[in-house]
């Protein structure tokens, strides 16, 4: 049989509209229940720890991920697994999710007396509140749903929508119940861009000590270009005679100063750099001094200390070199 293409969107259509629908039908269904759960899981001293089989399974270890990276410590247990060995990663400090749409998962009803036995929370994430997993549990997280997007009703599309939902439901609450900030999240996230921009700092990628490009006030503007040439930023900076940034030359300041014809031997660099210019500080973010550059569209600045002495300098480059951008 062969679909056409209209077939295929209508198809497509139908399924995000199964969906759309038992994610609505959710809604009232958070209750003090989620209250609970949420409680239930701020003092947990230990680890949240999911579990769940097939598909279930499969969001299990999403929103395990989700809550590990927004301040819930928790990881995920495979039910058969714990059966055989696993159920050691589970201690008495810990609280059981357990996610089955039927309830009646044996392999998750298998563990349940064990964990009761230790005296373990368990919160159940089930499709039917009178199923044997949710009558066992602490508290219960209704994921009902009308029905699945899959015609024949079997693939679980709608009831993994659901719990999905939920979890990422508990784990953002969480986040915001416990004051989680962007850069928490980062600290999760140290080897991605993200984690990057949230805690990478100029100190970390500036051009500092030999490698700056500095230049006394009084230099004649032919020995400026070519501490600028030599340290190949397109930018150098000028200091007084106590070391404070007086002002910087560019790329953009030598085409201004060749448009006026002037003499780049005779002509002293304080007559042509920028005073006034823009600065950071080392311990600026470096996804903020990328923000500088891009507001006043410059390519290089200086870092300077609490006394305006530069202490480094940073390209546009840099900083995609370093892959904050």
């Amino acid at each position: 049989m062969s679909y056409t293409d209209q077939e295929l969107i209508s198809s497509a259509k139908r399924t995000i509209q199964i969906e759309t629908d038992a994610l609505a039908a959710l809604q009232p269904r958070v209750d003090q229940s989620f209250v609970d759960a949420c409680r239930l899981m701020q003092q947990c001293e230990g680890h949240v720890v999911v579990t769940g089989m097939g598909k279930s399974g499969h969001i299990g270890n999403k929103i395990a991920a989700t809550l590990a990276s927004t301040g819930t410590p928790s990881h995920f247990v495979h039910p058969a697994e714990a059966s055989h060995g696993d159920l050691g990663m589970i201690t008495s400090k810990d609280l059981v999710l357990a996610l089955s749409n039927s309830g009646t998962t044996s392999e998750l009803m298998m563990i349940v007396p064990l964990l009761k036995r230790s005296q373990i929370p368990m919160i159940s994430m089930t499709g039917d509140a009178s199923s044997p997993l949710a009558l066992t549990a602490d508290v219960h997280l209704d994921a009902s749903f009308e029905k699945e997007a899959c015609p024949l009703g079997l693939a679980p599309t709608s009831s993994t929508t659901v719990a999905l939902a939920i979890g990422d439901a508990i784990a953002i609450a969480l986040l915001e119940a416990r004051g989680f900030t962007a850069e928490d999240f980062a600290f999760s996230h140290p080897g991605g861009r993200l984690g990057k921009r949230l805690l990478v700092k100029v100190a970390e990628i500036m051009h500092a000590g030999d490698t700056m490009p500095l230049v006394k006030s009084g230099t004649s503007l032919g020995k400026a270009l070519l501490e600028m040439s030599s340290k190949g930023l397109g930018i150098t900076g000028i200091v007084d005679a106590t070391g404070k940034l007086a002002g910087v030359f560019t790329d953009g300041d030598l085409r201004r100063a060749l448009d006026q014809s002037l003499d780049i031997h005779d002509i002293e660099i304080d007559e042509v750099m920028t005073k006034n210019c823009r600065t950071t500080t080392a311990n600026t973010l470096a996804i903020d001094a990328f923000n500088l550059l891009e507001d006043h569209k410059i390519m290089a600045l200086f870092a300077v200390d609490e006394n305006h002495n530069p202490v480094g300098a940073i390209h546009m480059h840099d900083l995609f070199r370093s892959g904050v951008i």
